[in-house]
This record gives structure tokens, C-alpha cells and sequence, in this order.
């Protein structure tokens, strides 16, 4: 139990951390938030979703949720959650990328756009754009990383490759 705490703490922190780090482009109508690379992280582990959800619990509240106050803070970490648990129910890595882009796209956008009166369209497709290249373009690849290490592998107990080298639940 105290294994699972540690590794869900570890990871909000991580989430934290980044998005402080990329403060300047992690928050606005238009952003890139890079600590959504993490949000892969649940196909691997469990304990990722609480994690990440409280990460972005954080992110939102100590940023003032950019701007967008507690609708940022509530509707945005949210999605997070909820995107986080379509990731770690996903049969395969790359389906697992993609409830992140979806989710994130639609609600963060929706919100965005109504706060700002920015077109609704327009917010959801910068949410879905940056999503998309955070998540494939870092999140994706780090995993790929990630699961060829030893030291990741003992994490990864849950998961398999496939002769195809796509990966799979057992």
C-alpha cells in the first residue's frame, strides 16, 4: 500500500514539476502542456491515474488554473481522470494515447472557449493539436523507452508484447 501512495505521489509530483517548468506554455487558450506526456503512464501502472488526477489537481490550483480559475481546476483535472482511466483500460499502447487527445480536446476546449469567446472549434482543435503531438510525439515514444528498460520492467508486470511488438494486457 505504502509502494502505491509513493509511486502515485512521485508521479503528481512529476506532473508538477513539469508544467511549472513549462509554466509560460502550460497554461492558455493556446498551450503545450508537457506533463501530459505522463498520461501514458496508466496503461503501465495503476497508481498513475491518482497521480496524474492529483498532479493536475495541483498544476491547476498553484497556476491559478491559467487563468481560467476553478473551472480549470474542476472540469480540466476531470478530464485528466477520466482520460486517465480510458488510458489504463486500453488494450494496447497506441489506443492508449489517444482517451488523452480525445478527452482533453473536447472539455478542456469547451471550457476554453466559452470563458475566452474564442470559437469553440478553434480551442478544442489547439487542446486536440497539442495534445496529440505531447502525447505521440513525447509520451509515446518515452514509453517505448521506458518499457525496454530494466528497471521500468519490474513495474510492468501487467503487460505484454506481442509477436507484432504492439503491447497488450496479459
Amino acid at each position: 500500500m505504502i509502494k502505491k501512495i509513493t509511486l502515485s505521489a512521485a508521479i503528481a509530483a512529476l506532473y508538477v514539476a513539469l508544467t511549472f517548468i513549462f509554466f509560460t506554455i502550460s497554461f492558455g487558450p493556446i498551450q503545450f502542456r508537457v506533463a501530459e506526456a505522463l498520461t501514458l503512464l496508466p496503461f503501465f501502472i495503476p497508481e498513475a491515474i491518482v497521480g496524474l488526477f492529483a498532479g493536475c489537481v495541483l498544476s491547476n490550483l498553484i497556476g491559478g488554473g491559467g487563468g481560467f480559475g476553478l473551472i480549470d481546476v474542476f472540469l480540466g483535472s476531470g478530464a485528466t481522470l477520466f482520460a486517465a482511466w480510458l488510458t489504463y483500460k486500453s488494450p494496447n499502447i497506441w489506443i492508449a494515447a489517444i482517451p488523452p487527445v480525445i478527452i482533453n480536446a473536447l472539455v478542456v476546449g469547451y471550457y476554453i472557449a466559452a470563458v475566452t469567446e474564442v470559437s469553440v472549434v478553434l480551442t478544442m482543435l489547439y487542446i486536440g493539436i497539442s495534445q496529440f503531438v505531447v502525447c505521440f510525439g513525447i509520451g509515446l515514444p518515452i514509453s517505448l523507452l521506458l518499457y525496454r528498460s530494466r528497471a521500468f520492467d519490474t513495474i510492468l508486470l501487467s503487460k505484454k508484447e506481442t509477436g507484432s511488438g504492439t503491447w497488450v494486457k496479459k
